[in-house]
């Protein structure tokens, strides 16, 4: 019986001294009394398994490596004269106020001054020939090009080819020395998502590295009838034009040309394969000579998809054809639906411009398009894109009178009238007035559209001179029909005063 009682009251002792441990144990943490412990045991320790061998990429090695092809560019430009306000709504209230006179009465006299502006740009041949873009080294009367920034030299460089319309530009340097070249990827095969880098010089900021995402590719943003830009999220500011955008590889993708004022993360880039199919004529010719065919086209709607008998929304609807123009010739006629161009699908509106632009001119292409319904295939020869013409009168003309009336005027062409919405498309249209000339005094405006001397109608630049001409031979006194937005009126110029 003693037994028995020993070992139930080691029992009861063993048990107690468990149920002790687990109150305690319960106690401290409801009491937060915790002792000393492992800094993985107090929060989370990612496994070897949950660290990520990739990450974010780095670019360090690529910069290093890419930093020597990318150049800062410099212009300086020489302006005459003081630069008229174009339009009233532009004045400053100070010259709003006491008007053109006031900068007459004070010596308002042409002078010279200087202007300057940055850009960027890359080495594409060792031989010293950079890309770079056209707005960055337009009208510029000295390009200065300084490379990386472990090298520092200075080198004056000359315009070898430019091209307005895809905003691109070739320059050259002689440094005497063969120079490190950046390698021209193939940017059709950019991925949204895909890591890009850009290295340029924006705010005078020269060997800035920034880096970013695709965020888009094929972007209209109006800049000219070739948009096809690619958005990228790298930090793009005034100073990157002209610079290089790269892919992980190391290759150009795109030239930095644009960004949207105020905006954040949006940039744009001209894809380097536009670029490519030029740069042998900016090389041997010095401009670009583009395709064409002659058509107007528009958007396909859904409304209209469904009145052509269209399965799918695609293709770009001809709304006219040029008379005697390649399209014409070949056969293709207003409301046929043009799907496919040498080959290529035209899926939008924008893809036949860009097409045509870059097939050579004297190629025959095929050209499938729907027509009642049905495709019908036809071959078109290509013709050579008609450039927007310019005529300086008051440069070029010293008229009978001894005197200039002061403005430059150009011919108002189809795609000039559809880019600035010009419902005129005869006559010619000022360009610039020069403050203080007969015109100006006149009131002539920028903008204005002259569309008859003396009351016979001009069409373009080269009947206005014309015209001017057999005028001045008699009389001091030009009379003008402007049309000036919505308003027709006269206006007479004494070239006497």
């Amino acid at each position: 019986m003693d037994t028995k009682h020993k070992r139930f009251g080691i029992k009861t002792l063993v048990l107690v001294a468990l149920v002790s441990v687990f109150v305690g144990v319960a106690v401290t943490t409801r009491l937060d009394i915790i002792g000393p412990t492992d800094a993985q045991d107090f929060w989370k320790e990612p496994s070897a398994k949950e660290v990520s061998s990739a990450g974010l990429p780095s670019f360090v090695a690529l910069a290093k490596r890419l930093m020597p092809t990318v150049v800062n560019i410099s212009t300086t430009q020489v302006v005459k004269g003081r630069p008229m306000v174009p339009f009233p709504e532009f004045r400053t209230p100070f010259e709003e106020f006491f008007g053109d006179e006031f900068f007459r009465f004070f010596g308002d006299r042409e002078r010279e001054f200087k202007r300057q502006s940055l850009g960027s740009g890359f080495i594409i041949n060792k031989e010293g020939y950079i890309l770079t873009n056209n707005h960055v080294i337009e009208n510029a009367t000295e390009i200065i090009v300084t490379l990386s920034a472990n090298s520092k030299k200075e080198y004056k460089a000359k315009v070898i080819g430019k091209d307005a319309k895809l905003d691109v530009a070739l320059i050259k340097i002689d440094a005497g020395e063969d120079l490190p070249a950046a390698t021209l990827g193939d940017s059709d095969r950019l991925e949204i998502g895909e890591w890009v880098l850009a290295i340029g010089n924006p705010f005078g900021l020269g060997g800035t590295v920034t880096a970013g995402i695709v965020s888009q590719k094929g972007r209209v943003i109006g800049a000219g009838p070739y948009d096809n830009f690619i958005q990228t999220d790298a930090s793009i500011n005034p100073g990157n034009s002209g610079g290089p955008l790269f892919n992980q590889k190391g290759e150009v993708v795109g030239i930095n040309t644009a960004i949207i004022a105020g905006g954040q993360g949006i940039g744009f880039a001209t894809p380097i394969n536009m670029v490519k199919e030029v740069l042998v004529q900016l090389k041997e010719e010095g401009r670009v000579t583009r395709g064409w065919i002659g058509v107007t086209i528009q958007d396909v709607t859904p409304e209209l998809a469904q009145s052509f008998g269209l399965k799918e929304i695609k293709g770009a609807l001809v709304s006219s054809v040029v008379p005697g123009d390649p399209a014409e010739k070949a056969g293709i006629k207003p409301g046929d639906i043009i799907i496919e161009f040498d080959g290529k699908p035209i899926g939008e509106l924008n893809d036949l411009p860009r097409t045509v632009a870059a097939t050579p001119p004297g190629k025959k292409v095929k050209v499938k398009v729907i027509r009642d319904g049905k495709e019908k295939v036809l071959f078109v020869k290509i013709g050579k894109k008609r450039e927007d013409k310019e005529a300086r009168v008051e440069e070029a003309d010293e008229l009978a009178s001894g005197k200039k009336l002061g403005i430059i005027v150009q011919d108002i062409t189809p795609e000039f009238a559809e880019r600035f919405n010009l419902k005129e498309t005869s006559g010619v249209l000022v360009h610039t007035v020069r403050r203080g000339s007969p015109a100006a005094n006149a009131g002539i405006r920028r903008g204005d559209i002259i569309k008859e001397v003396n009351r016979r109608p001009v069409s373009d630049v080269r009947e206005f001179k014309r015209r001017l001409k057999e005028v001045l031979k008699k009389k001091d006194v030009v009379l003008f029909l402007i049309r000036r937005g919505s308003s027709v009126l006269y206006v007479a110029i004494d070239l006497k005063e």
